[in-house]
């Protein structure tokens, strides 16, 4: 029997839904105490988002051949962290903005103290979350997943950004801040899909490594052009404040049509390195045609 094209934009919808409902089910409900805390971690998490990590999770999970189930933990995991980042993000001693998916951040919308909670509740909860499964490689994922959140990882990115904030970066200073910022959980996302399976090749785990290396430069790229131009209805969030604040950016540092066209390269790259793959890759191929393509 032929089996039907591959639409991308059902396949996500139907698994942003399905982690979206993973997320519900995870998180504690805010009649558990501590309520006010629980309705401020569901605040944070539900109800927004594209789940682009998530998506990148499962799409590697199906390639590896992971159960539905085991992939779910990892998605579910990799959104609570990457909730997490926005929320502490937000908060004025960091990036300070009043906007987050096109709501009151979390600070705004409770307050500094409560977010703070938050966020150390939601990272916490990522670690139960894979903690909690059978998988034979769950002890993997929870050392991916670690190593992606902490001082060599996303928060070590956080601190290089405020650091260098007034300052002009070289091009390789600034993709280092972002490899460990931006591409640290892209690259965790896809590995936990994968190591949610009960083995997997190390050939998949290479590809996958640097398939997220590409995606996670291209999705920073385009960040800094939406920054640039998009407005902040569009966003989500307050828009230009990298100018603001005189950030180091893609658009600041080669212009913004040399940007664009490296956005174009990598987006080249990535299908090259999934040419041998076949239709097994399609989530992956659409996930990156969605971060190279989003309208700038």
């Amino acid at each position: 029997m032929t089996q039907p094209p591959f639409v991308f934009d059902h396949w996500a919808s139907a698994h942003q839904q399905r982690v979206e409902e993973v997320l519900s089910r995870t998180l504690p409900s805010e009649g558990t105490l501590p309520g006010h805390l629980h309705e401020a971690m569901r605040y944070a998490v539900l109800g927004g988002g594209k789940r682009v990590r998530a998506l990148l999770s499962y799409a590697a999970a199906e390639l590896a051949g992971a159960s539905p189930i085991a992939a779910d933990a990892s998605a579910a995991a990799v959104e609570l962290i990457h909730a997490f980042s926005l929320v502490h993000d937000d908060m004025p001693c960091m990036d300070d903005d009043d906007l987050r998916r096109g709501k009151p951040s979390c600070h705004k919308q409770y307050d500094d103290a409560t977010a703070l909670l938050v966020g150390d509740a939601l990272q916490s909860q990522a670690f139960e979350c894979l903690a909690s499964t059978s998988a034979p490689q769950a002890l993997k994922q929870v050392q991916v997943l670690a190593t992606a959140t902490g001082s060599r990882g996303m928060c070590g990115g956080q601190s290089i950004d405020l650091q260098s904030t007034g300052k002009l970066l070289s091009r390789e200073a600034l993709q280092t801040m972002h490899q460990y910022k931006t591409g640290a959980l892209i690259e965790a996302a896809a590995l936990l899909g994968a190591y949610a399976a009960d083995h997997t090749h190390q050939q998949l785990i290479t590809t996958l490594e640097q398939y997220s290396q590409h995606m996670g430069l291209a999705f920073q790229v385009v960040d800094d052009i939406l920054d640039a131009t998009a407005d902040t209805q569009t966003l989500g969030k307050t828009a230009g404040k990298d100018a603001l604040q005189e950030k180091s950016t893609y658009v600041s540092l080669l212009g913004l049509e040399e940007a664009k066209a490296l956005v174009n390269t990598l987006y080249a790259q990535t299908l090259q390195l999934l040419a041998s793959f076949g239709p097994q890759a399609d989530p992956l191929r659409g996930i990156a045609k969605f971060i190279c393509e989003r309208p700038f």
